[in-house]
């Protein structure tokens, strides 16, 4: 009997020291492709097994469970990882765990069904978030206003906007493209698709259309927007019911006393913010600083800011990166001015020489929101026309890198907040 007893004692040890997982790690030394990490931690979502995410553990690392097709998966997708014993994993947890340490493990259970707001003959190469999710192979369906208006955006976890006007002012691209062909199309699909949807101006519907997207995030839909999507999405919150656009726009002059009837309470995260009523200038509103930038190339840089990832699990999770220094990139609204943000939203990357705001982030309702300046992080200054990026010589990229980090927040387990 006592023989029998060692010999199961000897069994258990063998199990628990041999039992493994895989470390997928996310430091700058050992992983040749961060992008694709995201896609196989999806994919493995997907396959209804959990992942641990290693909050400032080795860059933000992901543990897998150990299993031949998850092996083979990353060995296809050219993905660093490594096999570690169980007793490993305790170790790493463990050290996780110490006060003194800023880590925290958080346990993602079921992969985000993903929405992409766009029209329907973009391209996918127009939108950084399209390009970095079909390089990841993480799957994602496409969404437009009748979409939006019908309440598709209910089937979704997680939603994209992308260089989108919710103003009603086609991109403010008039005073340079207004004789372009691909100007004047867009704007007759644009009217064509508003009054078949029953509205006389496109920026009434675009106007509906933000107060759905501001409902979805209300009842607790994560939502993350880039470039122009970004403040013109809050100028059209802030601007309902008002006429802000001038007659080239939609058939009739805007109301001359707009600004003072603007309303800050509306938005999600700007205020006290002026618009810019030239219809010949390419900006929207004070919001944006890309006219106000003095930085040269070789030395713009956002700095990402650091949290408690014990106690702040949500921006420690969102800033998941092998750098703490990004390189910063160019957009209709490449950045924004920092004291034109509300008080309650974080600032998660900025520029502090120039007194700007690159990426943030804040609650509203039940739900979240990701802001995130730019239009592609690997194209400094990409312009209509441009060829796309091609991902495979940026696998590393840091700054893709915060977009895939907002694509897997909303496969954390939920738990209540400390602060």
């Amino acid at each position: 009997m006592k023989k029998l007893f060692i010999s199961l004692l000897f069994i258990l040890i063998g199990i628990n020291t041999y039992a493994s997982y895989i470390l997928i790690p996310m430091d700058a030394e050992s992983q040749k492709n961060h992008l694709k990490a995201y896609g196989i931690t999806y994919w493995t979502l997907n396959k209804e097994l959990k992942v641990k995410w290693l909050l400032n553990y080795r860059g933000g690392s992901f543990l897998l469970p150990d299993t031949e097709a998850i092996q083979r998966e990353c060995q296809i997708r050219g993905i660093s990882f490594e096999v570690i014993s169980n007793s490993k994993v305790e170790s790493i947890l463990e050290e996780i765990s110490s006060p003194s340490k800023n880590m925290e493990a958080v346990i993602l259970e079921k992969a985000p069904k993903i929405a992409v707001y766009t029209p329907k003959g973009k391209l996918p190469w127009d939108d950084a978030v399209t390009m970095v999710l079909k390089y990841a192979e993480i799957p994602y369906e496409t969404v437009y206003d009748e979409e939006v208006l019908n309440d598709g955006l209910l089937l979704f976890d997680w939603l994209h906007l992308h260089h989108e006007d919710f103003t009603g002012q086609y991109g403010k691209f008039y005073g340079a493209y207004r004789a372009a062909s691909w100007y004047i199309q867009e704007k007759k699909e644009a009217e064509a698709l508003a009054t078949k949807l029953g509205y006389s101006k496109v920026s009434q519907e675009k106007s509906d259309v933000a107060l759905k997207i501001r409902d979805y995030v209300v009842g607790g839909g994560f939502m993350f927007a880039m470039c122009s999507a970004t403040d013109s999405f809050d100028i059209a919150l802030s601007a309902e019911g008002i006429d802000i656009c001038e007659p080239m726009f939609d058939g009739d002059g805007s109301d001359p006393a707009y600004q003072n009837k603007i309303d800050y309470n509306k938005t999600f995260a700007f205020s006290n913010f002026t618009l810019e009523r030239s219809p010949v200038v390419y900006e929207f509103s004070s919001i944006d600083m890309t006219s106000k930038r003095r930085i040269p190339k070789t030395i713009d840089y956002f700095s990402l800011m650091e949290f408690s990832a014990k106690w702040d699990p949500i921006p420690t999770m969102l800033c998941q990166n092998h750098t703490a220094l990004v390189k910063g990139f160019m957009g209709q609204t490449t950045s924004f001015t920092r004291d034109e943000i509300k008080s309650n939203v974080l600032v998660m990357g900025e520029t502090k020489s120039n007194g700007e705001a690159k990426y943030i982030h804040g609650i509203k309702g039940k739900g979240f929101f990701t802001f995130y300046g730019g239009h592609d992080p690997e194209d400094y200054q990409h312009r209509v026309g441009d060829a796309k990026t091609e991902l495979d010589l940026h696998p590393t990229s840091p700054g893709y890198r915060l977009i895939l980090n907002n694509v897997l927040f909303p496969a954390a387990r939920k738990k209540k907040q400390k602060t």
